[in-house]
């Protein structure tokens, strides 16, 4: 019966021994940008700038011939890891899209949010087209996804089509 017990008593001790780590690693992670959200707060050992931006005049051939110029900020996170995130956000200061350059893929299920199992079902999709290897393009109903690189050498978008501010297009998106 003792060993009973203590047996027992072994396995609660690493279960909570568990619970507290994971939650101790949970408390750690960094806070990522949101898609369609606000933009991620500074994660430790991270530096972080904005930049205004207008986006190219977009040239009107219609009969009033004006043209609209699209005001966005862009905010630049340099992460510990030395990976790039810009985020885009509209003047209302939600996040459009996000873009990375670094030797690691920020984390996607974070980043992208809401979108995330939206994401994961056009990948299932790529990849059983063509694949499990290549990069990732996944263009769905109101999200795009383009991710590349090899090891150490990452980039990658994902942004929100009918998000985009009026004289924005996917390529002001890098």
């Amino acid at each position: 019966m003792k060993a009973l017990k203590q047996s027992r008593h072994g396995h609660l001790v690493k279960a909570l021994a568990f619970v507290a780590g994971a939650l101790s690693v949970c408390a750690a992670a960094p806070a990522y940008a949101v898609l369609g959200g606000q933009p991620m707060s500074t994660p430790q050992g991270a530096t972080a700038t904005f930049a205004k931006a207008i986006a190219p005049a977009a040239s009107a051939s219609g009969a009033s011939g004006a043209s609209a110029a699209a005001n966005f900020t862009v905010r630049s996170t340099t992460l510990a890891s030395g990976t790039v995130v810009n985020e885009y956000l509209s003047e209302q200061g939600t996040v459009f899209g996000i873009a990375w350059k670094g030797q690691n893929v920020p984390n996607l299920p974070s980043m992208l949010g809401s979108y995330f199992p939206q994401y994961q079902q056009g990948l299932k999709a790529q990849r059983a087209a063509r694949g499990g290897r290549g990069p990732v393009n996944v263009q769905d109903s109101g999200l795009v996804v383009e991710s590349g690189g090899h090891m150490g050498s990452f980039t990658g978008r994902a942004y929100l089509p009918q998000s985009l501010p009026a004289g924005v297009s996917a390529s002001d998106i890098q």
